[in-house]
């Protein structure tokens, strides 16, 4: 994959907008159904419908107001009843309902509708080992899944083998993407190709990457929200930042060009370490004047706190009902939000949601499996890291050079060992920070041996130590979900899908050439993030190449076949 710079007219804070041509259609374009019609479901299938290579076919989702206003906005329109075929409750439903369709193909049934061809799984994280496993074992589809893979090293073990025997009909191992939507972003595209192909700064000697994921934000999704707790989600650095982890390992682990057959073994780290911990969103920094009020709508101290909930979802000032939004964050607290008639029936429902509360009579089990939107920031059950940094080193791969590079030593001549380019030593070094203006625009700065490079969402900005120059790279997006990443993932998804189906395309080279991301590869960066969150509990440097002989490899070989 590569990104030209382009240089349009920006659409706001300096970032550009471009348009790409849309690639042509097959006569039979792949299907696709969507699981989970919640944000990031109807994300892809945004992008699925902008692209105009593939059909959206099928949804499944538990919830009847979003299966039903998705389907009428992505699928079957003001058309009712829906097709065969083109709606399911959940998961499950889908799964016996293409068991028996398939059984009517088989017994020649005339008149038997089309499957799916593929799947994107956008249920809870805590789900995905479930839903993909029982994929697989369906066999004959595609998948994608959101990230994170899963919530334990274990299930992303068995989703791995699982994934590894999905086979289509011809005996051909299934496609499989994961959602690190920041490997397909035209600015990631272009840094990596900057560094690794172009060698603008020669071999990479450091790099410092930043996740702010801004001061409200966190506090809606991992203080107040679904991932507030590793008991029913998992730690911040999976839920949040695998995306980030990936990419520290796109850019210096991955081999340069993904798409050759003959590509060399991922370089691999030496060392993993990390520290953080939950530093501010707890009882110990609730300010005195909120006294002992568990809930923002009566907390004596709500109009002076930045956190208070009325402010977050309700007022203008931020993204909240009254400054027009009645989407993310407000159709979290109520998904159905859009439905009401008037603004003043929406904010008396959102009102409603947020007076809702818990206390020392609430069974426990209630207060984990729901969200508590309108809950003092500093009175929530939440435990994840608010604050993370992580250290992964590499060391030299030494290879012998030509004997005239030979020099003398004390003890006669000595051979130097010389690391080929990109295989060097290098540390990198990731911050998840919650206290930031900035909401998940990411910045990195890489150190080279010739120069060094600072990218932000907006630019890649080139220092040359060599000529002294400076050259700043505008890359172009298409959208803005995730600086264009969710429309280039699922373009290169659907294109794999369209290729393998429709140009006899091999599944090996799809995978290869147009997702870019191998399974290996998504295992590994997984596995890199429970290998630091270990790191972070016992406070030790994790020596990588041990922790994944005993952790992954060894516990992959007692698994059944």
């Amino acid at each position: 994959m590569s990104i030209a710079e382009n240089t349009a007219s920006p659409v706001a804070n300096g970032v550009h907008l471009v348009s790409r041509p849309r690639p042509a259609s097959s006569a039979g374009p792949p299907r696709f159904l969507i699981i989970g019609a919640g944000s990031r479901g109807t994300a892809y299938a945004e992008a699925l419908k902008s692209l105009s290579i593939g059909v959206v076919a099928a949804v499944a989702e538990p919830d009847d107001y979003k299966r039903k206003r998705f389907g009428q906005t992505m699928i079957w329109g003001s058309r009712e009843p829906p097709a065969e075929g083109a709606v399911f409750a959940d998961w499950r439903e889908f799964i016996t309902y293409e068991k028996r369709r398939r059984d009517r193909v088989r017994a020649g049934e005339q008149d038997v509708p089309l499957g799916v061809d593929a799947a994107f799984v956008c249920v809870l994280d805590e789900m995905h080992r479930e839903v993909v496993v029982a994929l697989a074992k369906l066999g004959g589809l595609h998948v994608m899944c959101e990230k994170p893979l899963a919530t334990t090293l274990k299930d992303c073990i068995e989703m791995y083998q699982a994934l590894r025997v999905n086979k289509l009909d011809d005996g051909q191992q299934a496609l499989f993407s994961i959602g690190h939507v920041l490997r397909y972003s035209p600015h990631n595209i272009l840094l990596r190709k900057l560094v690794l192909e172009d060698r603008v700064i020669g071999d990479v000697l450091s790099v410092v990457h930043t996740e702010p994921v801004g001061w409200w934000h966190f506090a809606h999704s991992y203080v107040r929200g679904n991932w507030r707790r590793e008991s029913t989600s998992a730690p911040s650095l999976l839920t949040k930042s695998c995306h980030d982890i990936d990419v520290l390992l796109w850019l210096l682990c991955s081999p340069v060009n993904c798409a050759a057959q003959d590509c060399p073994p991922p370089h691999l780290p030496s060392t993993v370490s990390s520290s953080g911990s939950l530093q501010y969103f707890k009882r110990a920094r609730k300010p005195a004047a909120a006294g002992t009020v568990t809930n923002c709508l009566s907390c004596p101290a709500e109009e002076t706190c930045k956190y208070s909930a009325k402010r977050i979802y309700v007022g203008k000032e931020l993204a909240g009902l009254e400054s027009g939004n009645k989407g993310w964050p407000v159709k979290i607290v109520v998904p159905d939000i859009e439905s009401y008639g008037s603004d003043t029936e929406a904010k008396r429902a959102l009102l409603t949601e947020l007076a809702r509360d818990y206390d020392s009579s609430t069974p426990e089990p209630l207060i984990a499996r729901r969200n508590w939107f309108g809950r003092c920031v500093y009175e929530c059950d939440n435990d994840v890291c608010d604050e993370q940094v992580v250290t992964i080193s590499w060391d030299d791969v030494n290879v012998p050079s030509h004997p005239s590079d030979a020099i003398n030593g004390s003890g006669g001549m000595e051979q130097r060992a010389v690391p080929p380019p990109g295989r060097g030593s290098k540390t990198a070094t990731f911050h998840m920070v919650a206290q930031t203006k900035k909401i998940c625009e990411r910045y990195t700065h890489l150190y080279g041996v010739d120069g060094e490079i600072f990218a932000d969402s907006k630019a890649i900005t080139v220092e040359d130590f060599r000529t002294g120059e400076t050259t700043v790279h505008h890359p172009g997006i298409e959208s803005l979900g995730h600086g264009g990443g969710d429309l280039g993932l699922t373009r290169q998804f659907v294109l794999a899908v369209d290729k393998v189906k429709n140009q006899g395309w091999s599944t090996e080279r799809a995978q290869r050439e147009l997702i870019g991301c191998t399974l290996d590869e998504v295992i590994r960066s997984h596995a890199m993030v429970f290998c630091a969150e270990t790191a972070r509990r016992e406070k030790r440097v994790v020596d990588w190449s041990e922790w994944w002989e005993t952790e992954v490899e060894a516990k992959m070989l007692k698994l059944p076949a």
